[in-house]
């Protein structure tokens, strides 16, 4: 049990000795840390003495001061999110200070400027909302449209967490943008920085009970672990506080301090002064939907109804993040695993609970190890469970047997269920821009639609009555919003990151190198004889962060240097399962050479309906590597009279292997064979 105050950590060990950790920083902008002097008191249920710290300011001792990150001091100097953006914003220059740069994120804003550019650099921010189940008003969405014209570079676009990113907004011009943003009942708070990000839930519309459940406990989770400071509406609208009432469960389980999780008359009662080590990243959804790419989050959860239909609870799943560095080991891919079963009653307990063990316990010296993965990985999920147990007061229940789960895109025409009907879009990588634009806003404003955001980077269309269905349909294909079945199977899953020009972090292109890759892999799947309908997940990345999760795709390409990227192999369509790198420094211009012998082979030795990562996996790498480096491009036919040599696979491959004792392909060993045995034959009947 951990009991708190400003900043000063009390722990309980079991063996009931008293041990003391100091702050990570104080609750003003200045920098002061606190000895603790405890008081007992014996009023606890059970008779057991309860621990309370008492913190009274002191001077640091630097001698045993833990080793922290600069942005952890940024932090803890700036007045809860304060100081120095507020002084930063306020001078002519077009940027900010480093230290302005990292508690800009917190308000859901990066610095970035045109890497195109050469000589001085443009500086400009790039904003990203928060939607908690990818939900947009209609008067939110028509204020975005206009703020991409006005302030933007004239494009929206949808990003993988279910949000908007508006680019090249100016400094001048980030109050401006920030306020009308708030002013429409949305937000940016929290979209970026070491907290609680966007929480995902299935973007789908449906009026069914797992559905509604999955996506309000989304919402709820997203409000319980809100910054509570107020830094946010002191920035942008001068202290004005714009938000609706919150549910009183939430209010509820964020006041609760019964096991130790809050940091009492502190403006932030769960993240405290230096918040979270990193970003920390929690998706909702109901069983088979994984829309939302449930293993890859720090917290997955479930929901589990009865057989009737109604919710009963969550199962809960830690440990997802996609986040690397090349050729540094310790650093890697991870997917969630399960941590236990709760009560629906008690999921933001639970929730709350698992933010503060990482909070307690996540690193904070080095940025790069401080996701909540490499603190389960260090310690396992047992150890873990046992100190989440401890904060959340009770023990987790197994998690509950679950069916397979699909990948669901909700692209196209459906019903909601409720007599109305919803309309999935395609958008290639998110980008609302040009008549796609122009058709959008006018489609939404003309009806008064709402619209919802999916993790996929697409946009569904809500709440429209059936009589509107043919004029919008038409009106959508005038745009260029065409219906799925129009559109290449390999778009259709296809994401990517923005990478160039903006990201800062960005090795290689990705979205703007995508649609070309995408052009050249159907033709490869084309050349080796691979029907149309055959559909592959590739997710490309301009660096290793990421965050187009290519570490559960099929395919994925990760930048790793000018014009190259490493390639994983072995993710799964429904994405519950973790690819490997297979490939180092593959040239843009080279990756022909590696696809078409994966794809040749993909189609002549996959079992049935075996997908290309399930068939990566099955292969494995050595061998992969072997067919790569022998390749000298498809076999030709080896029969003048087209025959069909082979009736079964299963022949097939064990000729296949013969014929590679020999140097031979299947064919050339088949016709030998024949050709033998018709001599054979001639010879016998001579004598």
């Amino acid at each position: 049990m951990t009991t708190s105050f400003g900043g000063a950590n009390t722990f309980i060990p079991t063996d009931g000795k008293v041990q003391m950790q100091r702050s990570l920083g104080s609750r003003s902008s200045y920098s002061l840390l606190f000895n603790t002097r405890i008081r007992v008191f014996s009023a606890s249920p059970s008779g057991s003495p309860v621990i309370r710290a008492v913190s009274t300011p002191v001077k640091p001792d630097t001698s045993t001061e833990a080793k922290r990150s600069k942005v952890e001091i940024f932090k803890e100097h700036s007045n809860f999110i304060r100081y120095p953006l507020n002084e930063e914003l306020l001078t002519d220059a077009p940027n900010i200070n480093e230290a302005a740069t990292q508690l800009i994120k917190f308000h859901g804003s990066y610095q970035q400027y045109n890497r195109d550019e050469r000589g001085s650099r443009s500086y400009s921010f790039m904003l990203r909302t928060k939607n908690p189940s990818g939900k947009v008003s209609n008067q939110l969405y028509l204020a975005m449209d206009d703020l991409a014209d006005q302030f933007g570079i004239g494009t929206l676009r949808l990003t993988t967490r279910q949000t908007f990113q508006l680019h090249g907004v100016l400094k001048k011009d980030l109050k401006t943008v920030m306020s009308t943003i708030i002013r429409t009942m949305g937000s940016t708070l929290g979209a970026c920085g070491d907290l609680n990000r966007n929480v995902l839930a299935p973007a789908a519309p449906l009026a069914q009970k797992d559905y509604l459940f999955a996506q309000k406990t989304a919402e709820n989770i997203a409000a319980l672990l809100t910054p509570q400071s107020g830094f946010y509406y002191d920035m942008w609208v001068d202290g004005e506080k714009i938000m609706s009432v919150e549910p009183p469960e939430v209010v509820k389980a964020r006041n609760d301090n019964s096991y130790g999780t809050n940091f009492p008359d502190s403006p932030e009662p769960i993240y405290g002064t230096q918040f979270l080590p990193r970003k920390f990243k929690i998706a909702v959804t109901v069983p088979t939907d994984n829309s939302v790419d449930i293993f890859t989050n720090d917290i997955g959860v479930v929901v589990v109804s009865d057989d009737n239909g109604e919710p009963q609870g969550f199962n809960i799943y830690v440990g997802g993040g996609m986040g690397r560095t090349h050729r540094v080991e310790a650093t890697f891919p991870r997917l969630a695993e399960p941590l236990g079963y709760v009560p629906k009653e008690n999921i933001l307990y639970a929730v709350k609970a698992i933010v503060v063990a990482q909070r307690e316990n996540g690193r904070r010296d080095d940025r790069k190890y401080s996701r909540l993965k490499y603190l389960i990985s260090s310690w396992g999920i047992e150890k873990f469970r046992t100190v989440v147990e401890q904060y959340y007061g009770k023990k987790f229940e197994p998690c509950h047997e679950l069916p397979e789960w699909e990948f669901k895109s909700y692209l196209g025409w459906h019903d909601q269920g409720d007599g109305g009907l919803f309309c999935g879009l395609h958008v290639d990588n998110g980008r609302i821009k040009g008549m796609m634009k122009k058709t959008l806003r006018e489609i939404v404003e003309k009806y008064n639609l709402n619209v919802r955001i999916t993790p996929n980077q697409n946009i569904i269309l809500c709440n429209i009555r059936r009589a509107w269905r043919r004029p919008i349909a038409t009106a959508l294909a005038q745009g260029g919003l065409l219906h799925p079945r129009y559109i290449d199977p390999l778009n259709l899953t296809a994401m990517a990151c923005p990478a160039f020009p903006l990201c800062p972090l960005a090795i290689t292109e990705a979205e703007r190198g995508i649609p070309d890759i995408l052009k050249r892999i159907r033709g490869v799947l084309e050349k080796v004889g691979l029907k149309y309908n055959e559909s592959i997940v590739i997710r490309i990345t301009g660096c290793p962060n990421g965050c187009a999760r290519p570490y559960v795709a099929e395919l994925g390409l990760v930048g790793d240097g000018p014009n190259s990227y490493q390639i994983w192999l072995g993710g799964t369509p429904n994405q519950t399962s973790l690819a490997k790198c297979f490939m180092n420094k593959v040239k843009v211009q080279e990756l022909e050479k590696v696809f078409e012998p994966l794809f040749y082979y993909w189609k002549r030795k996959r079992h049935a309906k075996e997908s290309f990562g399930e068939f990566s996996t099955r292969m494995g790498f050595d061998k992969l590597q072997e067919l790569v480096d022998k390749w000298e491009g498809p076999v030709a036919s080896s029969s003048l009279c087209n025959l069909k040599l082979f009736a079964d696979r299963e022949t097939y491959e064990a000729m296949d292997e013969l014929a590679r004792l020999q140097n031979k392909n299947a064919h050339q060993l088949a016709m030998e064979v024949i050709r033998n045995y018709v001599t054979s034959q001639q010879t016998g009947q001579n004598q």
